[in-house]
C-alpha cells in the first residue's frame, strides 16, 4: 500500500514554546512510520515545518514539512493550519490507498476528510475537549464541524478506551477495537534483575509533579526494610534546583540520584533495571514512556491521568490509580507477576504489530 499519514504535531512543548530539537527519529509518530515500512508499504509523512529539527538529518522515507499559517490565530502547538496541506492532499490524494490522521480536531484531518473520506482512517488521540478559549473551539469542531465535514470518513479508531467513547459521542463510524501507538521494542532490552531502585524520567517541570513522586517515594523507605532503596530520576528542566531542595529537606539525598539527560539506550537500560516507572503527572494523555517501560520489563506506577491507565490495570502491568501511595509501590515491587505480565505483552506494543492491526480495520471497513 501507498500510505499517506498526516501528523503535523511531532512532540509536546511546554508553555508556548517548542524546544530545539536535533533529530525527529524518537518521536512516536517516525518509529510508526517504521513500522508500516517494515510491513513493506511505501509512506509520506505530513508535518509542520515548526517541528523540523536544526540539523539536517537522512530520513528512512520520505517526509514533507509544511509551514504553518496565520498563526496568532491557529497556533502550531495546538492546531496548525496550511493551505499548502489542502492543495497536497487535492494534488496526490489518486497516489495513495490509505490517509492516516492523527486526530480529528485538526485542519490536516479535515482536509483528509473533505478530499478522500473512504481513503481516510482517523486515529484518535484526545479523549476530553482541548482547554484552550474554555473548550470552546474543541466543543463548536466536534459539535459542527464533524457531524457536518467527517461523517463520511472510512474509520475512526481510538488510541485508547477513553478516547473511544469521547470521539463516539460524535462520530457513528468508530471501531470498537482500540490501538495504542507502538515503539520499536528491539530497542528495549529486559535486565536479567531488578535493582532495589525506582524511576521517573521526565522533563522537570510543573506538569510533570515530580515533586509528588519524590515525596511518596520519601514515605516509601521510612517503611521498615525499605531503607536501601533508590529512586533515579532522568531528565531535566527548570525545576531541578527546587527538586534537588526538596529531596535535601526530606533527608533523603543517599537515596535520590538525579541522572540528568540520558540517551535512549541509557535510559532503557536505566529503566528494565528498575522495579517500577514512576508516573504523576498532572496533565499528559499518551505517553510513550510507559510502553517503552513495559516493553522493557518494568511495570509503571500512575495515576488515571495517561489514557493508558486502564490498559495498565487490565493486563496486570503495574498500578493505575488517583493518589497512588507507598503500599502500591511496596505491591508492586514484591510481586514479580506485574514484570512478567509485560514480558508476555511486550510482542504487542511493536510498531510493526500496531500498523498491522491499523491496516486491518482500514480493509475490514472497505464497504460501508
Amino acid at each position: 500500500m501507498n500510505i499517506l499519514i498526516l501528523n503535523p504535531i511531532l512532540f509536546s512543548g511546554d508553555g508556548e514554546k517548542l524546544p530545539k530539537v536535533n533529530t525527529i527519529k524518537d518521536t512516536m509518530i517516525y518509529t510508526m512510520c517504521l513500522g508500516f515500512k517494515a510491513l513493506g508499504h511505501r509512506v509520506v509523512l505530513i508535518s509542520a515545518k515548526e517541528y523540523k529539527p536544526n540539523k539536517e538529518e537522512q530520513y528512512d522515507f520520505e517526509i514533507v514539512f509544511f509551514e504553518s499559517q496565520c498563526k496568532k490565530i491557529f497556533s502550531p502547538m495546538v492546531l496548525p493550519y496550511s493551505w499548502n496541506v489542502y492543495k497536497y492532499i487535492k494534488q496526490h490524494r489518486g497516489e495513495f490507498d490509505m490517509i492516516l490522521c492523527s486526530e480529528t480536531f485538526g485542519f490536516h484531518s479535515l482536509f483528509a476528510a473533505l478530499l478522500a473520506p473512504r481513503k481516510t482512517l482517523i486515529w484518535q488521540e484526545l479523549n476530553v475537549h482541548q482547554k484552550k478559549f474554555h473548550k470552546i473551539p474543541s466543543h463548536f469542531w466536534h459539535s459542527v464541524v464533524v457531524p457536518l465535514c467527517f461523517r463520511k470518513v472510512r474509520i475512526v479508531v481510538g488510541r485508547s478506551e477513553t478516547a473511544r467513547i469521547f470521539i463516539s459521542k460524535y462520530m457513528k463510524r468508530v471501531s470498537s477495537i482500540t490501538v495504542d501507538h507502538g515503539i520499536n521494542i528491539d530497542k528495549f532490552t529486559i535486565a536479567t534483575y531488578k535493582k532495589r531502585q525506582f524511576i521517573s524520567s521526565a522533563q522537570l517541570i510543573y506538569r510533570k509533579n515530580v515533586d509528588g513522586i519524590i515525596r511518596k517515594f520519601g514515605d516509601f523507605i521510612k517503611m521498615s526494610g525499605n531503607s536501601d532503596f533508590r529512586l533515579m530520576i532522568a531528565g531535566r528542566g527548570p525545576m531541578e534546583h527546587e527538586l534537588r531542595e526538596l529531596v535535601e529537606t526530606l533527608g533523603i539525598n543517599e537515596n535520590v540520584e538525579f541522572l540528568g539527560f540520558l540517551s535512549h539506550l541509557e535510559l532503557s537500560k536505566a529503566v528494565s533495571e528498575s522495579m517500577a516507572f514512576l508516573i504523576n503527572t498532572r496533565q499528559d494523555l499518551n505517553m510513550v514512556s510507559i510502553p517503552e517501560s513495559i516493553a522493557s520489563g518494568t511495570p509503571v506506577i500512575t495515576n488515571m491521568v495517561p489514557a493508558l491507565a486502564g490498559f495498565i490495570n487490565e493486563h496486570g502491568l503495574g498500578i493505575a490509580k488517583d493518589d497512588w501511595d507507598k503500599e502500591d509501590m511496596v505491591k508492586v515491587a514484591n510481586d514479580t507477576r506485574f514484570a512478567e505480565n509485560c514480558v508476555n505483552i511486550r510482542g504487542e506494543l511493536s510498531s510493526t504489530h500496531v500498523a498491522k492491526t491499523l491496516i486491518d480495520i482500514f480493509n475490514q471497513n472497505e464497504d460501508y
